[in-house]
Order: C-alpha cells, then structure tokens, then sequence
C-alpha cells in the first residue's frame, strides 16, 4: 500500500528529501510518479516539495515560496560546497521584494577566493565575500541585506536597482552603508547601483511603486513627494506620488488592494473605497490620475503624468 503524500517525511524548511523517503520505504519510482501526477515538485536533484494546488500555482505568492524552497533546496545540497546564498537568492531569504526576479536561478557566491560558473540551474558567483557580509538566516549562509541589495543593484536594470534600494532603505538600511558597501567593489554595474543610492527612498511601498519612480526619473519629470497626507471632509488619506500638493498620482493594482482590505473586505468592496476616497480628494480640488502594472509595461506612464503636471500647472507647456 503506497503512502499518501501527506505522510512522505518533511524537513525543518516543510522539504522531502529522498534519503528521508527512502527510510520509511517510498522508492525513487513512488517520487518521480508523484512528480508526474503533479503531487510533488522536484525542486533539485533528490529534494522535492509538496505541489500547490493548480488554482493557486501561478500566483505570485506561491511562485515566490517556490523559489525560496528551490534556494534553500540549494543550499542545503552537498554539491554547492563553500558557497552561500547571494543575489536574488538571498533576497528571498531576506523578503526583499524585487522588480521582475530571474527565478530559473539559484544564485550562490564563494566565500573564498575562486571563479565563478553557471550550471544546473545554479550560477557561482566568484568570491571572496568578506565575514561582516555574511548572515545567518533560518539556519543558512546568506549574503547580508546590505550585500544583497548591492549586489541585486548591480546586476540589474535602474528600475530593478532602485527597487532593491528602496527595499533595503525601507528595512532600515542608510544611504551611507549602501555609499561604502560599493567601495572597492568591481566596477560592474557600480554606475547603476550608485546611482539607484542616490535616488533611492524609504517611503516606496512597492515594487510598482519603485518601477514608477524609476521611469519618471528617466523621463525627467520632477520627482514626487512619497506617501504625503491630505485632509479631505473630515478624513485623513495618504497618496503614493504627490506634485506640489495639487496633483496626486497612484499605482493600482490587486495585489495592492489585497493588502489593503479590512476584516470582512473583499477587493471590490476596496476598490469602491479606493473610489470615494479619489472623489474626496478631487473635491479639495485635488487632481488625482491613475496607472497599473499594464501602463508601466507599455511605457505609457511618463507621457500620462506629464501632460497632468502640464495641466495642473506644475509644468510649463
């Protein structure tokens, strides 16, 4: 009689692992069926987990848990050697929320000196890294939150640069750690991540939101006040951007909304709120103008707040 999934032996990070399974009698053959039948997730070689059911796989969520899971799968494998979690990798071990992750890859650095690969779905970054860069987390070797950032910074796009600082700055990093963190660095992506420092606020809520900004700088629009409070009636209401208070911009979204929602509160029941609260502000004569995750994609957003700040008299024609 085989075992039922919910019996296969868990570590401590909810992982099975075949060495484990293979002591209470669940062959490699039991694995990979349930591996076909999509019960399980072979997240490495021998280290599997529990499949999500089907409804929730794609979410973002259950995505960013697998991707934890995979790197801590790495992690604890005899094959990375003396290497720790890095980059991205890291990040998810940190909860750092990052800009559009490269989550096919599990990210590790050397602690000594030594080259650098890609392999197997695993990239080893060269080393050395330094001891006051390394942290523990939930029993793991990781880069520390300042390394993590910088090196996220470093190897990305401004938008995701920016994000990543953000992040950290939100964690209580300072713009002065981060400064020094890039001293003596390779000079690899150190213009970018330099540059994110300096732009970089701790007010950002959101990937989104740190996406915007990145594009309005780009842009060259003036660079909005972040999360600032206006009265409207007898209510107090917090904006994302805010241009010399006579126009508001926000960054919608679902996910935004989720996280928003009172006991009992469904996202359209957030969503009509969202709505008084926008007429509320528009009556205090408060422009209030609107984008999504769809408009940053398309490169839309610059042209839209633009032709507002026009309107509303913050730009010059």
């Amino acid at each position: 009689m085989s075992i039922p999934i919910a019996d296969y032996p868990r570590d401590r990070y909810g992982l099975i692992r075949r060495a484990a399974a293979q002591k209470i009698g669940i062959t490699d053959d039991e694995l990979g069926a349930a591996v076909k039948r999509s019960e399980l997730v072979r997240l490495t070689r021998g280290v599997f987990m529990v499949a999500p059911p089907e409804t929730e796989a794609q979410t973002p969520t259950v995505r960013e848990e697998e991707y934890r899971l995979r790197c801590i799968a790495a992690a604890t494998s005899a094959r990375t050697g003396e290497a720790l979690l890095s980059h991205t990798s890291a990040a998810a071990l940190h909860g750092l929320p990052l800009l559009t992750p490269d989550r096919g890859t599990v990210h590790l650095t050397r602690r000594r000196h030594g080259g650098g690969s890609v392999r197997d779905g695993r990239h080893r970054h060269p080393g050395p890294v330094p001891a006051e860069d390394v942290v523990e987390i939930d029993g793991l070797a990781v880069t520390s939150l300042r390394r993590t950032v910088l090196d996220v910074a470093r190897a990305g796009t401004f938008a995701q640069a920016l994000t990543a600082v953000d992040g950290g700055l939100a964690r209580g990093l300072t713009r002065d750690e981060l400064t020094a963190g890039l001293a003596g660095r390779a000079t690899g992506g150190i213009g970018t991540a330099r540059r994110a420092v300096v732009c970089g606020n701790r007010l950002a809520e959101s990937p989104g939101e740190s996406w915007s900004r990145a594009q309005m700088i780009a842009g060259g629009l003036p660079v909005p006040q972040l999360q600032r409070r206006h009265t409207a009636g007898s209510k107090e209401y917090r904006v994302d951007f805010d241009w010399d208070g006579v126009l508001v911009g926000e960054f919608d979204g679902l996910v935004k909304y989720r996280g928003r929602l009172r006991p009992g509160e469904t996202p359209n029941d957030a969503v009509i709120r969202e709505k008084l609260r926008e007429d509320a502000l528009r009556n205090e004569g408060i422009a209030v103008i609107r984008w999504t995750w769809r408009t940053l994609e398309r490169g839309e957003m610059v042209t839209l707040v633009r032709s507002w700040l026009v309107r509303t008299g913050v730009l010059s024609s």
